[in-house]
């Protein structure tokens, strides 16, 4: 019978209120990233790509993981952050709010949980 085969889980999230310097910091955006890889036992495949926009610009980060993502795309002149983790494992939510308030400064997160799946075959 098909059914909805759960492939793993997306979190979108946005973070607001941020703190413009650490949104221009590919050195707090890797500390967040090593945060997240740790808190949901992630593994890193190869070397994060990090691409910072000039002067006022945010950067843009990329990890891939055996698992799939993470990415994240920042807007200092607006404090925001865009994040996407992607795992094709199944795992708890981990504590988004708190680890974006530590390591951006973030007073608002809003998290969007999207399970990933496809029909499976008949």
């Amino acid at each position: 019978m098909g059914g909805t085969v759960q492939l793993g889980q997306e979190w979108l999230v946005d973070a607001s209120g941020c703190d413009a310097q650490a949104l221009r910091t590919p050195a707090a955006l890797a500390a967040l990233f090593e945060a997240l890889v740790v808190e949901l036992s992630l593994h890193v495949v190869g070397t994060p790509q990090w691409h910072v926009f000039p002067g006022p610009g945010g950067v843009t980060g990329v990890a891939m993981l055996s698992e799939s993502h993470l990415a994240i795309h920042t807007f200092p002149e607006h404090r925001f952050a865009a994040l996407s983790i992607y795992s094709c494992r199944t795992r708890p939510t981990p504590p988004l709010a708190a680890l974006l308030e530590r390591h951006l400064g973030a007073q608002s997160v809003v998290v969007r949980e999207v399970p990933r799946g496809a029909k499976a075959a008949p």
